[in-house]
């Protein structure tokens, strides 16, 4: 009996403090919900925790209990309002703010180690001469082998200036390899890739909105104009947004002219219907654009697919977008936690709301990749489909995210053998093989690479007998039938080891369909670059 009333005056108090809290913040909800007993439902819910904390079968974890809670009444609203407790604030801050301190590595956990996909360019690690398929083996004299994800960050991670001491296991090297690395600033890159995809023909890709996206697209705008560039592919594919401003900015670079509206919200409270428009100072001269989603591609992304589409400044190609078009507001909590609420919707300058039906919460994430348009759809009260113009006149539909000018219907499907070898990591392991023992020089002439490196004959019977030495299980002639594949994946590999993630990338890119068929659409990008109004 003493336990039990024990428990019951250490959890009633506090239960009923955080009724007082949410009746003090309530009081304005309960003047406007006449009729609704919202102090009735709390001391409800006081008595149900109570009830558990005291007689549950087993003893109850009450912080989980109350965060279950909560879970539970954020799912009565909408899919976007969410409760995210204080390790996953951080984290979530971290990449939108661009930058941690640590050593600087992409890594990977493969065979229970820490693998080196590539050192982040500039980085303490990239300084030491650290290398993509280095396996760090030791941390601060501890083994790390079996290491979690979550550990690496713990223990790689850490203040600038403070050093972390490393042995690294290098393929062609037969002891250890010890690093003394001093941690610094490592950025985050949300604009990871940029470069001229044929002559003339920019390309940047932009994989998240956050604090320095715009500084990041405006560094490469520079750098592509430098070269040349007369056309852009700007990449929004799986870009899953991020910062409503930094959409802003990154569309304002695009319109010229001023007082042109980019986005607008509407919401209920103070301060959550605005809109937003150009400011006519962009230094680029407007080259013809294409923009490729998918969908993958939302919020942030589709604010700006939405402008470039509504103002005729460039072609929409790719996949319909998500459809993630509510506002959310971050509320800080007092233990570190957060609620990000949704306080308003999306709307294209046109009037198109961005945000997709979420009725059907089950499947509400599948639908999004499932190739049924719900723009296409006609509404079921009005029997039409949601028909709105952009400023040159041409239709466009709304109410389920961006549909694109051009649809692209392309399946990445790989064929069993290539699962196996991707899966496997079997290109990766092999070309940081290959390159040491054809002793292939690092930094080189990449243009030379591509124009006189091919992964012909002699790499891809040495890598088909790789694979036979490491019992891969393959048919002869599902390995010939796949020989293209194949040999764009060993290059692809091989200059990442050698180059680094960009370079890797742009071959990734010389075999994909998406890019290929955008190329031929730039006719028409141009034509409407060429009747813009300022």
């Amino acid at each position: 009996m003493f336990m039990k009333r024990f428990r019951r005056s250490s959890v009633l108090p506090w239960a009923m403090g955080l009724v007082v809290l949410v009746l003090a913040l309530g009081g304005g909800a309960l003047a406007a919900n006449k009729g609704q007993n919202l102090y009735g439902k709390l001391r409800t819910f006081n008595e149900i925790l109570t009830l558990i904390h005291n007689n549950y079968v087993e003893e109850p974890d009450s912080d989980h209990l109350v965060e279950s809670a909560i879970q539970g009444m954020l799912e009565g609203l909408d899919p976007h309002s969410s409760y995210i407790d204080a390790e996953r604030y951080e984290k979530m801050q971290e990449r939108n703010e661009g930058e941690y301190f640590g050593i600087g590595i992409s890594f990977d956990i493969r065979d229970g180690f820490i693998t080196v996909i590539s050192p982040i360019e500039g980085s303490p690690s990239d300084r030491l001469g650290i290398r993509a398929g280095d396996r760090i083996v030791k941390i601060n004299g501890e083994s790390a082998k079996g290491i979690s994800t979550e550990e690496v960050y713990d223990k790689l991670r850490g203040p600038k200036g403070s050093i972390v001491h490393i042995a690294i296991q290098r393929a062609g090297v037969e002891e250890p390899i010890e690093y003394d690395i001093i941690r610094d600033k490592i950025p985050i890159y949300s604009v990871p890739y940029h470069f001229m995809v044929r002559p003339g023909v920019g390309y940047i890709r932009a994989i998240r909105f956050s604090k320095t996206t715009s500084d990041e697209l405006e560094t490469a705008l520079q750098n592509l104009e430098r070269q040349g560039m007369q056309k852009l592919i700007l990449d929004l594919r799986g870009n899953t947004g991020g910062f409503l401003n930094q959409a802003v900015e990154i569309s304002d670079m695009f319109l010229p002219g001023t007082k042109k509206m980019i986005v607008y919200t509407k919401g209920r409270i103070p301060g959550s219907s605005e809109e937003y428009y150009s400011t006519g100072t962009t230094p680029h001269t407007p080259v013809p654009l294409i923009v490729l989603v998918n969908h993958g591609s939302a919020s942030a992304s589709e604010i700006v697919a939405g402008a470039i589409q509504d103002w005729d400044r460039g072609l929409v190609v790719g996949q319909t977008t998500f459809g993630k078009g509510l506002v959310q507001r971050q509320y800080r909590m007092q233990d570190g936690s957060a609620l990000l609420l949704t306080v308003a919707r999306y709307y294209t300058p046109s009037g198109r709301l961005i945000q997709r039906d979420y009725t059907d919460r089950e499947h509400y994430i599948e639908q999004a990749y499932d190739d049924v348009d719900p723009n296409a759809a006609p509404d079921t009260t009005t029997g039409e489909k949601p028909l709105y113009h952009t400023d040159a006149g041409r239709k466009v539909f709304g109410g389920g995210g961006i549909t694109p000018d051009v649809t692209l219907d392309i399946k990445y499907e790989l064929t069993p053998l290539q699962e196996t070898l991707e899966k496997g990591n079997q290109f990766f392991e092999f070309a940081n093989h290959y390159v040491i023992e054809a002793k292939m020089s690092r930094g080189g002439d990449f243009e030379a690479f591509l124009d006189d490196f091919a992964a012909g004959p002699i790499v891809t019977d040495r890598f088909r007998t790789y694979l036979r030495d490491r019992k891969v299980e393959f048919k002869n002639e599902d390995y010939d039938k796949d020989l293209p594949y194949i040999q764009r994946a060993l290059m692809r590999e091989i200059a990442g080891n050698l180059w680094g993630p960009n370079e890797r990338y742009r071959i990734i890119l010389d075999g994909d369909e998406a890019i290929s068929r955008s190329l031929a659409l730039f006719p028409e990008a141009t034509l409407m670059a060429k009747n813009l109004k300022s």
